[in-house]
């Protein structure tokens, strides 16, 4: 489920956008937001990770291909230290510099190999690099410990492992191989090393062998600064992929990849010439008469890798880098880093003290940021504001300028406007089992409602014919539903119950995928993170987070004392200022209409 991609793509986990464009030959091209290229938004508005999968994307590049799988870069050098500070350069790996050419060493031998090339029939031209930077391999090698890429490293590899000693098993042994050990090694990385701890983790227990030094293969080893937490050397690693050092550096590295430096003269000079058979168009399969050359071609490609689409033809521009305040839900306080923390500098704070692994040190703002008339039902973090509802009430996707509402004596369903509250729809005589405690909107055309029954009931909702249909039912819980969340960036359904858990649902199948037990008392709220996948359930005053997969991270009261025993936590959400960014927080809604923030 961790891998799954939303066919949503402008709400995908890689926060693509289809039919994007960037600054090619000619110029600047419309994309589907208006005037403004890719290339321009992300000198100001979208991330690096952002803005390299839609150059992926671009350049033919995607999840569902292993041979044409998305290419990211390494950034680091520095696998040996206990901390990691992102203002030394020495701590970046070259950006200006393909793998091969990252010690001189190295550098010295492959235009050794460049000079001194000889074909006597002259069908191959010299090149630097004889394997490539991303294949089927490379990937299935990285995510080999994460099924369906188990199963596609088995059948490349012939139905069993390989030698552990090749196996990935360490970061900072994959680096020193790919940047200086191995010259049939020059990898990049894969964007999971960005997003996705759960790749790092040997969670299904495969036997991956024994090392001939006798170290048992298992979880990937990681580099010291990540304090042997997957989850910290995912922040760390997307942290740095976002700091000041790599924002100025990332266009060099694509002028190597997508940019003027792939081909030709530039590529020569800048040691970044790989074998022929690895650029586009540079063989005609089709043309190839004999059967034995053209399956060897073929063979070759799919084994070894194909360089992207190129993209531009003349130097990419940097991204500019601005000292623009960062917007906070919580004002002129950073729940964090103090202000005089320079940025891209790791504060002298307390390894327990970051947000996503000890969690248990949470408590709640003395202050509301918001308050209702009544109960609070709903809260979004929407485009630098906070919007809620009453109890009974749901925002309806994407413009969130609409919402449905339920529990009238007339038993009815109602569309109305969130700003002036006025009724736009009535829908009666809805066929619903039992009284509706709960709903979510996946999108404007999807409403799932659930209640007494343990039954979650999903209809597809048609505005212009102004009627909902039953689409299906959903069986899973022994009581009452009180809470329902989805996610179209997960493809997911939760929800919760009075019986104390919570489940999974698959938003595209329509099944159960698992469980999320041991809350203390029913299931209030339920929030999704839509940029990580972490999970927010509430009993209570209790908050418990889990990650994506069901694996628990922490349970919190957040509680204020013997005058906020009382006042249930009825809905949650996460703020989304960055990905895996420390200054996150969590805002919950109580039966006292308060609206708080949960900080340090």
């Amino acid at each position: 489920m961790a891998t799954q991609i939303s066919d949503n793509a402008q709400q995908s986990v890689a926060g693509q956008k289809r039919a994007a464009s960037v600054e090619h030959k000619t110029g600047l091209l419309n994309n589907l937001i208006g005037e403004t290229s890719v290339t321009q938004r992300w000198r100001g508005e979208i991330s690096n990770f952002q803005y390299l999968m839609h150059l992926n994307s671009l350049a033919g590049r995607s999840y569902n291909d292993l041979m044409q799988y998305p290419v990211f870069p390494w950034i680091l050098a520095n696998y040996d230290s206990e901390f990691l500070d992102l203002s030394e350069p020495s701590n970046f790996r070259d950006l200006s510099k393909p793998m091969g050419a990252q010690t001189q060493e190295r550098l010295e031998q492959y235009l050794k190999r460049f000079k001194d090339w000889d074909d006597p029939q002259g069908d191959t031209p010299p090149y630097h690099y004889g394997t490539h930077y991303s294949s089927a391999m490379i990937v299935c090698s990285y995510l080999i410990r994460l099924e369906p890429f188990t199963q596609h490293f088995l059948r490349l590899q012939g139905g069993h492992f390989d030698l552990a000693d090749r196996m990935f098993h360490s970061v900072k042994e994959a680096w020193l191989s790919a940047s200086r050990q191995n010259m049939a090694d020059v990898k990049e990385l894969i964007p999971e090393f960005y997003y996705l701890p759960e790749f790092l983790e040997n969670s299904n227990r495969f036997d991956l062998g024994t090392k001939q030094n006798g170290d048992i293969l298992n979880h990937i080893v990681l580099p010291p600064w990540a304090k042997n937490d997957h989850r910290e050397f995912i922040r760390m690693h997307r942290e740095a992929l976002e700091c000041d050092y790599v924002s100025r550096h990332l266009h060099l590295w694509i002028d190597l990849i997508f940019g003027h430096k792939q081909q030709g003269q530039a590529a020569i000079d800048a040691v970044n010439v790989f074998h022929h058979l690895f650029y586009e168009g540079n063989v005609d399969i089709y043309s190839i008469e004999d059967p034995l050359e053209k399956s060897a071609a073929i063979g070759f490609i799919n084994n070894f890798g194909q360089i992207p689409k190129q993209l531009f033809r003349k130097q990419h521009p940097a991204k500019r880098i601005t000292t623009t305040k960062q917007f906070s839900i919580l004002g002129d306080v950073s729940p964090l880093h103090p202000p005089q923390t320079p940025i891209g500098v790791t504060p002298a704070i307390n390894y327990e003290k970051i947000f996503f692994y000890h969690l248990n040190n949470l408590k709640s703002s003395q202050q509301p940021i918001k308050e209702l008339k009544g109960p609070v039902g709903q809260i979004i973090h929407y485009e630098k504001q906070i919007l809620c509802v009453e109890r009974n009430k749901m925002l309806i996707p994407s413009s969130y300028n609409r919402y449905v509402g339920w529990g009238f004596a007339d038993h009815s369903l109602r569309i109305g406007c969130y700003d002036s509250g006025r009724i736009h729809q009535v829908w009666e005589n809805v066929d619903i089992c039992g009284e509706i405690h709960t709903c979510t909107c996946p999108s404007a055309k999807l409403l799932i409602f659930a209640g007494t029954s343990s039954v979650l009931s999903v209809y597809h909702m048609d505005t212009n014919m102004k009627k909902i249909s039953l689409k299906q039912t959903l069986y899973g819980h022994i009581d009452a539903v009180t809470a329902l969340t989805s996610s179209t960036a997960y493809n997911i359904i939760i929800s919760g119950s009075r019986d104390q858990t919570a489940i999974i649902w698959d938003l595209a199948r329509m099944t159960y995928a698992r469980q999320l037990i041991g809350h203390v008392g029913a299931v209030t709220a339920i929030s999704i993170n839509e940029l990580t996948g972490d999970i927010a359930t509430c009993s209570g005053t209790w908050l418990y987070i889990w990650s994506i997969n069901g694996l628990p991270l922490a349970v919190v009261n957040t509680s204020m004392g013997s005058s906020d025993r009382m006042q249930q936590i009825l809905c949650v959400t996460f703020s989304y200022i960055r990905e895996w960014d420390t200054n996150n927080v969590i805002i919950t809604g109580s039966t006292d209409g308060r609206i708080r923030v949960i900080i340090f």
